[in-house]
């Protein structure tokens, strides 16, 4: 259960952690936010947080698009984020959710000039959608937010209306997901998750253009595939009509972390479950993330001494 809270400047019981009903960012959609994970290695009593300095990149990256200042620097963030976790004491994966939010000027719409803050929290958390076996996706009827109307490459509050939407119509209709075109009618991403399909052992996903979020496991994965496991990766558009003909497809990103798919608009994809390449891919980065890898020990941060 959640104790704490990073908030105005130090570290506060969750409960302390309260904004005004006047707030900017509540009424407007008008902040940003990060997702992290941390994953407990039981065998090092070891706590390994998964690209932080990254995240905390694009984070600010969201914050530059929005107007925003929240007065600390990438490391400021990392400092105060593994404070936090020490101080929660955790032995078990989490979750970890940076915010920046404008904390005033409820009557105005415009971003600029505003009083920016940041607050941070954690909690234990498991999975997003099941890995046990394929999941079932459907193409939604709503198309991606473009880029020249909300910026998707951010992690903006607003955007995810648009996720909320197509994630509901995909529950209701006995999906546990869907996957978004853009306004090209090209493959974007699922409603919280980056995409790719496996066709002739190359493994393919959406270019960043496609209105989808520069993903940080998904920048990660690529990385993994080329370099260390020797699969072709393209980044290319992908039509509607090919996604009925992959071999293998799932999704990624720091809530996922990775789903095989088992079938789209009721066609099944490869034998319904993780196929070769998905399954060595995830083997592969699930050493990653518990730092069982020395050539990736770069990309997680411990956070016990």
């Amino acid at each position: 259960m959640t104790t704490l809270a990073y908030f105005e400047g130090g570290i506060v019981p969750i409960d302390q952690a309260k904004i005004s009903i006047t707030n900017h960012t509540f009424h407007y959609g008008t902040g940003c936010f990060a997702g992290i994970r941390g994953y407990w290695n039981a065998n090092r009593e070891q706590l390994y947080v998964f690209r932080l300095a990254d995240h905390y990149t694009r984070f600010l990256h969201s914050c530059r698009l929005l107007f925003s200042d929240i007065g600390m620097d990438n490391d400021a963030l990392c400092s105060a984020t593994l404070e936090l976790l020490r101080q929660e004491g955790w032995r078990e994966n989490v979750y970890i959710r940076p915010i920046a939010y404008k904390d005033e000027g409820v009557f105005r719409v415009w971003l600029h000039d505003a009083k920016d803050k940041v607050a941070i929290f954690s909690q234990p958390t498991g999975g997003y959608l099941p890995d046990d076996k394929g999941i079932t996706v459907c193409v939604s009827s709503w198309r991606r937010v473009d880029d020249t109307a909300i910026p998707a490459r951010g992690k903006v509050n607003g955007t995810y209306v648009n996720s909320s939407l197509a994630k509901s119509e995909a529950m209701l209709s006995g999906f546990n997901e869907a996957i978004l075109l853009n306004q090209d009618g090209h493959v974007s991403e699922a409603t919280a998750a980056n995409f790719f399909m496996v066709r002739g052992g190359t493994l393919v996903t959406p270019p960043i253009t496609a209105n989808l979020l520069e993903g940080v496991v998904r920048r990660s994965l690529v990385e993994l595939a080329r370099d260390r496991l020797g699969i072709p990766v393209e980044e290319r558009n992908i039509d509607r009509s090919e996604l009925y003909m992959a071999d293998e497809a799932f999704f990624c990103g720091t809530g996922v972390q990775m789903a095989a798919v088992g079938a789209i608009d009721h066609r099944p994809i490869g034998n319904g479950g993780k196929g070769d390449v998905t399954r060595q891919l995830g083997d592969l980065f699930y050493r990653v993330l518990t730092g069982e890898e020395p050539d990736y020990a770069h990309w997680v941060t411990p956070v016990h001494s």
